[in-house]
């Protein structure tokens, strides 16, 4: 289908290494998907089909990144096939083609993308450390409401409290937090709406 003015403005920003690759890439995906929209996501440009996500690419100083939608991501973040420097790592168009294929296929069975079914990792644990817990014990109003927060809302004071790297930031987020629980307000409860 047609193509977004706004991604010929991306495609032409991106550094000179980038943009052949940018442009074949948007070629190979209108060529495979000849239905395929695109639009810009997330400051991205983006094809899909049928109003869902199919594909993504991204252009920065010295790779680009192309993710296919519903596959795992590469191990270093840079969508599903790497950081890609050069023609030299992407993989056949015959192969990309075949994986956007794949792609449409899960999207006309309506299936979510493989990302959003793999498990999440349990946070680990965190102890109430003893200088909030003697914190707590000398304010009766921050201990119960500390006590009655949810277990995410908890941790996430634990976690920020224990994740300061100095003593005296360590004592001046307890400090903060003894504040805002005996007035009743979880950690980020600036941004509640």
């Amino acid at each position: 289908m047609g193509h977004d003015p706004r991604i010929d403005e991306k495609i032409a920003k991106a550094a000179p290494f980038a943009r052949p690759i940018l442009e074949h890439l948007r070629a190979l995906v209108h060529k495979t998907i000849p239905d395929a929209d695109e639009a810009i996501k997330w400051g991205m440009p983006h094809f899909t089909y049928v109003g869902k996500n199919l594909a993504a690419m991204a252009s920065f100083k010295a790779h680009c990144a192309f993710s296919i939608h519903g596959e795992s991501h590469d191990q270093e973040g840079m969508g599903t096939l790497g950081k890609i420097g050069s023609f030299a790592d992407l993989p056949s168009d015959e192969e990309l083609a075949k994986r956007l294929n794949e792609a449409k296929a899960r999207i006309d069975r309506g299936e979510k993308g493989a990302w959003r079914e793999a498990p999440r990792k349990a946070k680990e644990p965190i102890a109430v450390p003893q200088d909030l817990e003697a914190a707590l014990a000398a304010n009766p109003p921050a201990k119960a409401f500390f006590e009655d927060l949810a277990p995410s809302h908890r941790y996430e004071y634990l976690e920020w409290i224990t994740g300061a790297k100095r003593d005296e930031t360590r004592v001046k987020r307890i400090n903060e937090a003894l504040g805002w629980l005996a007035e009743g307000r979880r950690r980020n409860w600036k941004y509640e709406r």
